[in-house]
């Protein structure tokens, strides 16, 4: 049987152990062949998945609800990391401090759907109003199903189009050892605890592929929990499988970019991480209500 995965960005630490699931093997382990598709921005990729022509997605948790309203006809199976994942950059020659939030007033930055509703709320909370303050929208260039948004992100920061960007930490590397940006924000290694738990990524799917097949749902999980274990065991290993789906630059940066990301890998979703981001996706009116724990993940 065939599988239909997708993720929002390919090019990109983010939601990698769903890459390396297929292309170390770990799905063909379990029987099933998996395809998997880039299919930009994140809310478009769950409405494939409610739409039912997709049976997974890897993708931040919370943007589910983009798709699935209050949590119905949507399930998350299992964490692909811990905690919010994004990283805010900023032009290198505003000499814009580690930590300092309000170095963006005034600038525009980059943001993609989904992801953007993590640094509002984050800048609201910091006392920053994002509508009046600064400047927040698309990157320019990066539309299309196809599109790896960290990588445009950077392009467009060294193009001059933007002053920033708030994206996935491959476009965060690029920009940095490129010379041409500063690392202002590391939401899961720098954000306050209510920052971090905004949303993690997940490995998500719909009741109706669950309920048809249930055995497929637990295979995916596992395939993607062995591709985890594989790479916390040798982050190195991530290099081939970049050498499969990534320009040759990235590539080359995939492994350390995973090094980094590995302390991070758990595939469980703990009660506390769906009341902060059930509590957040209140916060921005994405969610109308409280939603029980069993009611937002599926326990096989």
């Amino acid at each position: 049987m065939s599988l239909r995965l997708a993720i929002p960005d390919l090019i990109s630490p983010s939601y990698f152990p769903v890459i390396a699931a297929v292309e170390m093997g770990f799905f063909e382990k379990e029987g099933y062949a998996a395809k998997l598709e880039l299919l930009y921005p994140v809310t478009r990729t769950y409405e494939e998945l409610r739409e039912g022509r997709l049976d997974f997605v890897g993708g931040a948790a919370h943007a589910a609800l983009y798709a699935f309203k209050d949590w119905k006809g949507g399930k998350l199976l299992c964490a692909l990391a811990q905690h919010m994942y994004w990283f805010l950059v900023l032009r290198k020659d505003l000499n814009p401090r580690r930590g300092d939030l309000t170095a963006v007033k005034g600038l525009r930055i980059g943001a993609a759907p989904g992801p953007v509703d993590g640094l509002k709320r984050m800048l609201q909370r910091a006392g920053i109003d994002p509508a009046r303050d600064v400047s927040i929208g698309p990157v320019p260039g990066a539309a299309g199903e196809n599109a790896s948004f960290g990588l445009m992100a950077a392009h467009a920061l060294e193009e001059g189009k933007i002053d920033g960007f708030w994206a996935n930490g491959m476009g965060a590397e690029v920009a940095v050892r490129n010379g041409i940006g500063t690392l202002v924000l590391d939401a899961r290694r720098d954000g306050s605890d209510e920052v971090k738990g905004y949303t993690f990524p997940a490995l998500v799917s719909s009741e109706k592929v669950i309920g048809e097949n249930p055995a497929a749902a637990r295979a995916a999980i596992r395939a993607v929990t062995a591709a985890q274990k594989a790479l916390k065991e040798d982050p190195g290993r991530a290099t081939a499988v970049g050498r499969k789906v990534f320009p040759p630059t990235e590539a080359g940066l995939i492994a350390e970019l995973i090094r980094r990301d590995v302390p991070f890998y758990d595939p469980r979703i703990n009660k506390g991480a769906v009341e902060s981001m059930n509590r957040f996706a209140r916060d921005i009116g994405l969610l109308s209500g409280p939603v029980a724990y069993e009611n937002v993940v599926w326990k096989p």
